[in-house]
């Protein structure tokens, strides 16, 4: 089975930042979490997260 290629925004802030709900809505504003809209939903692309933390150093 594949991995999901999105995830939620809570997901994503937990996962790579350790951020909770709030701050990880915050973040996703401003522009740090990356994020698509699907309807009515805001998801975050694995595959552009990854990228931005790799072109800032935090891949490694």
């Amino acid at each position: 089975m594949e991995p999901c290629k999105t995830m939620t925004v809570p997901q994503a802030g937990r996962e790579y930042f350790n951020l909770g709900r709030n701050a990880s809505y915050e973040a996703a504003r401003r522009g740090d979490i990356p994020t698509i809209k699907i309807g009515r939903l805001l998801r975050v692309p694995v595959v552009a997260l990854e990228r931005k933390l790799e072109a800032v150093g935090g891949g490694q």
